[in-house]
Formats: structure tokens, sequence, C-alpha cells
């Protein structure tokens, strides 16, 4: 591992249809929505494990017990730990927290930005190696794609209205208000609509099945 002391976090739903991927479904159907999100997932899970950067933990909900969960587990050599909390800031940070009690710095994915590669994994690891006190990698819609900490910190995580597009921007003020050394990536595009979907397959033809 080239960052023992980190952990990669890599969020994920059970990919059943009608419970991922919403708006995605509202314009290819709920089965093709979760067909997509399962392939989206396989890869970030993949590539977070191959990467050799350091130890990758699957947080998912419900439970571990989803068939797709324990084969991810088996086939890339990930742990599986169950996402605690009511919202998501609220299983975020708890996931955070945990990392962070054997592991001096951590980031969090999620499963629906396939544009994530081994060398922005790497940049957000190296960041907080060498100090950096958050990196996060921003979204096109206002969110992010990529959290990454030393330490955990309640106000990035509560009263955030998830989904939105002030995401990212009330992380921000949050940070300054804390004092909190803060570190952005590239920024990048999550699969959400259709419209997101297309871009993907004309940008990136060969990265998943689809």
């Amino acid at each position: 591992m080239r960052h023992p002391a980190g952990r990669i976090l890599v969020f994920a739903k059970a990919p059943v249809p009608g419970q991922v991927k919403r708006r995605l479904a509202k314009d290819i159907g709920e089965a093709e929505a979760a067909r997509v999100y399962q392939a989206m997932l396989e890869y970030v899970v993949a590539l977070a494990a191959r990467s050799s950067l350091s130890p990758t933990t699957l947080c998912v909900t419900p439970g571990g017990g989803h068939p797709f969960f324990r084969s991810l587990s088996e086939r890339f050599g990930v742990e599986l730990e169950p996402q605690r909390g009511g919202d998501l800031g609220a299983r975020m940070q708890n996931a955070l927290r945990s990392a962070l009690t054997s592991a001096e710095y951590a980031i969090l994915i999620g499963s629906d930005c396939p544009l994530l590669n081994e060398a922005y994994l790497a940049q957000a690891l190296e960041a907080l190696e060498q100090g950096t006190e958050a990196v996060f990698g921003p979204a096109e819609d206002g969110g992010y794609v990529l959290v990454g900490l030393r330490r955990t910190e309640p106000a990035l995580f509560q009263d955030i209205l998830w989904g939105s597009d002030q995401v990212m921007a009330v992380t921000r003020q949050r940070c300054h208000v804390q004092n909190i050394v803060l570190k952005e990536l590239a920024m990048l595009y999550d699969i959400d609509r259709e419209e997101d979907l297309v871009r993907f397959c004309r940008e990136y033809p060969a990265r998943l099945p689809l």
C-alpha cells in the first residue's frame, strides 16, 4: 500500500430497482438505472481495491447482506461495514469517524462518479498525508464526489441540504468558519440524469459494460 496510514471508504446502496438513481430512473426506467448503478459501483470498488493506495472499506446500506455486496467483498478483498446514522451527513460522519480511529486520514467516495481514477484518489491521499486537513472533489452540480479528512468535524455534515446545488458552497463556508485548511481537486460530474449518462458514454466509451 502506498498510503497504509490512510483508508478509502466507498459509500453504496443495494442496487435494487426503484431505490437507487431515482432521477436517472425517471429517464431510463428503474431496472436500467439499477443496472447502470451496479456497473458504476463495481467500477469504483475495483478502482479503489486495485489501486493499492490504502485499505478499502465498502460502507453499505441496508446492512451487508445483499448478494452483490458480498460478491464485491469476496472478489476485491474489501471489508463490508454498514452505514450508521439518520441522514446522509450523519452516515458519512460516522463512517469517517470510525475509520479515523485506526487511520491517520481517510477519503470517502460515492458510487455514482465513474470519472474517478487512481490519480485522483492518490492526489487526495497525498494531500492528507502531507498535512492538509480536508480535501474535497467538487461536482458540477454543486455537491462533491470525494471528501477526505484527517479529523472529523460535525459542522461539515450537519444541517446541509444534501442533493442541493449548495452543498459544496456551504461546505467551503463551514471550513472557513472552523479554520479548516481545505484543498479542492478538479471538478467532476456524477451520473444523475440521462444526459449525464450520454455524456459519460461519449467521453469514456469503454469504461463501463453498458
